[in-house]
């Protein structure tokens, strides 16, 4: 296995008991749940999609690596796609256009080198909520893979957390 792999691997494990959490929220609600990843190209939705019972309430998520992709689709407006702003949008969007009253947004630099004036390791999140949008800014240590698997982990307590409690959930901090 590659380190990727089983840091995926690792990831996976460690998400099962907050999707166990997330599934609750969400299916008790009646919601739909949908993901942008921009640096994590997909692998929330791969967690997500493996998670009980996904079919009823996961619908699907935009995988907007290029910023081309954010611009035109998810029409965020052009401008650094590594903000609270571009991540807030992104998850709008997504929600809007996969009809899922939450979505998670994931924006970033993967590393190794800073991009947009921002270092390795920061990741935008964003959930879009029925009552609102809430964003939150970290900084991981690490090479690229570790930052991918981390922020996957990361973005899955911040939407579990936002789904049980609504925006303004406490959400911890890494």
């Amino acid at each position: 296995m590659t380190h990727l792999s089983e840091a995926l691997a690792h990831t996976a494990d460690a998400a099962e008991a907050l999707t166990v959490d997330l599934v609750d929220a969400v299916t008790t609600r009646g919601w739909r749940v949908a993901t942008a990843e921009s640096l994590t190209g997909g692998n929330v939705a791969t967690v997500l999609s493996a998670a009980p019972g996904a079919t009823s309430w996961f619908v699907g998520s935009v995988v907007s690596y290029s910023p081309e992709v954010k611009f035109g689709l998810l029409d965020v407006p052009r401008g650094p796609v590594v903000s609270a702003e571009c991540a807030a949008q992104m998850a709008r969007r997504t929600g809007e256009l996969l009809g899922a009253e939450l979505a998670l947004a994931l924006t970033g630099v993967g590393g190794p080198a800073p991009d947009e004036g921002e270092p390795a390791g920061t990741v935008w999140f964003a959930v879009a909520h029925p009552d609102g949008v809430r964003t939150v800014r970290e900084v991981f240590d690490g090479d690229p893979p570790q930052v991918l698997t981390t922020a996957v982990a990361r973005g899955l307590e911040i939407l579990t957390a936002v789904a049980a409690h609504g925006p303004d959930a406490p959400v911890g901090h890494t």
